[in-house]
């Protein structure tokens, strides 16, 4: 990393992780209809990967790093159903204990319909919070526990069978662990607002992931055949036909990790805002989302990364690319969109104050002479470790207050 000035002058508040990447046929991210999800910019169509879908993809990889994992669900009460009658609870009583858990909350609460063979739609004993609840994957265990600490009321509380029942168990203990927090929801936040003071403001930004050029939608037609219809002499034709969208194409990817943010989520703990972050930022170049990748199988690599760490705000490059990259019949893309990011990065940084430009770096495959963004360094893990030094040293990062 090169360093324009000293975080000690200036600290630092947000590293920037650009990303190029060249993917072949696939469909990363469908809409309703399985169809390509695409984007008009720069008046030109762009094949899209929302962020949403790409950031599912990082929070895996991040929480495998971690050895943290977080739980989003409507069926937390089946969960800890499944983990008492793990504990040996008879099942009737199980589904009563998660019933009552799920019921407990401050969140309102619906019971789930099911249809017979006949179609008709009846009202089950399982219970679904009308929120999705986000939890630290523990928290399953902890509501077990309350569970075990109720145990009698339990025993002789009456089923819940519609919305109006009452839990026998106390609001305030399932509240609390429904507001309890790790790694994975410091770092990414949590919308909850049934629940007081469960809301977290995630520290992490991550943008649309768009094509730097102009794309089309290739429909690719299939068949399937028929493995036993095909050794008969009146067998013809296939056994099933369908069609698939894919595309191509490569993408400019972008996310900012707010560290001012990240310290006031954790509170006084340098070392976890730096496992935190050094996680994200591996976790965030590594992914790539799993749409369609047992017929695809689109496992490239970037094939640039660039850091960037600032005192100031996140700057995404995106505009660099709002007129679409051109490229010579057989030349690619990749190689002028890594030029246009470079370019584009000079002059922007140049235009703000290099003096907010704390430090810059690169990492990449088939790239040289980038000193528009910094120092290369051979690889991810080298990359990500320098920009965890230049950004954090050994000191504190003040929190938000």
């Amino acid at each position: 990393m090169e360093k324009s000035v000293s975080p000690t002058t200036r600290p630092a508040r947000f590293i920037d992780i650009h990303v190029i990447q060249s993917v072949p046929v696939a469909n990363l991210n469908r809409d309703d209809t399985n169809s390509v999800k695409t984007v008009q910019y720069g008046n030109a169509q762009r094949t899209r990967v929302s962020s949403q879908s790409w950031k599912r993809a990082t929070r895996e990889k991040f929480q495998e790093e971690i050895g943290e994992r977080a739980l989003r669900t409507r069926r937390i009460g089946e969960r800890v159903t499944r983990e008492l009658e793990e504990r040996g609870w008879p099942s009737p009583l199980a589904e009563r204990a998660g019933a009552h858990v799920a019921a407990g909350s401050s969140i309102k609460f619906e019971l789930a319909k099911t249809k017979d063979k006949n179609a008709t739609v009846t009202v089950s004993n399982k219970v679904y919070t009308n929120a999705l609840v986000y939890v630290p994957e523990t928290a399953v265990r902890d509501l077990a526990d309350i569970a075990e600490e109720h145990r009698e009321q339990l025993e002789s509380a009456k089923d819940i069978k519609k919305p109006s029942d009452k839990s026998v168990l106390q609001q305030a203990a399932i509240d609390g662990v429904l507001k309890a927090r790790n790694g994975v929801i410091n770092l990414f936040g949590r919308m909850l607002a049934e629940v007081d003071d469960a809301g977290v403001d995630g520290a992490v930004q991550v943008a649309h992931a768009l094509t730097t050029h102009e794309t089309d939608v290739e429909f690719d037609y299939f068949s399937a055949v028929d493995d036993v219809s095909q050794d008969w002499d009146d067998a013809t034709g296939s056994g099933h036909m369908g069609h698939g969208q894919y595309s191509a194409g490569t993408f400019y990817r972008f996310a900012t990790v707010d560290l001012r943010e990240l310290a006031g989520n954790i509170g006084d703990d340098a070392a976890s805002v730096r496992e935190l972050t050094g996680a994200f930022l591996g976790a965030f170049i590594r992914s790539l989302p799993g749409a369609k990748k047992n017929s695809t199988a689109p496992h490239t690599i970037p094939g640039l990364v660039h850091l960037a760490v600032r005192s100031d705000r996140p700057l995404s490059f995106a505009a660099a690319f709002e007129k679409p990259v051109a490229s010579s019949r057989g030349e690619g893309f990749e190689i002028p969109s890594v030029a246009r990011l470079a370019a584009y990065a000079a002059q922007a940084n140049r235009m703000l104050g290099r003096k907010r430009l704390l430090a810059a770096g690169w990492a990449g495959v088939g790239h040289d002479g980038l000193d528009e963004l910094g120092q290369r360094r051979d690889g991810i893990d080298e990359l990500v470790e320098t920009a965890l030094r230049s950004a954090l040293g050994g000191e504190t990062i003040e929190a938000t207050a």
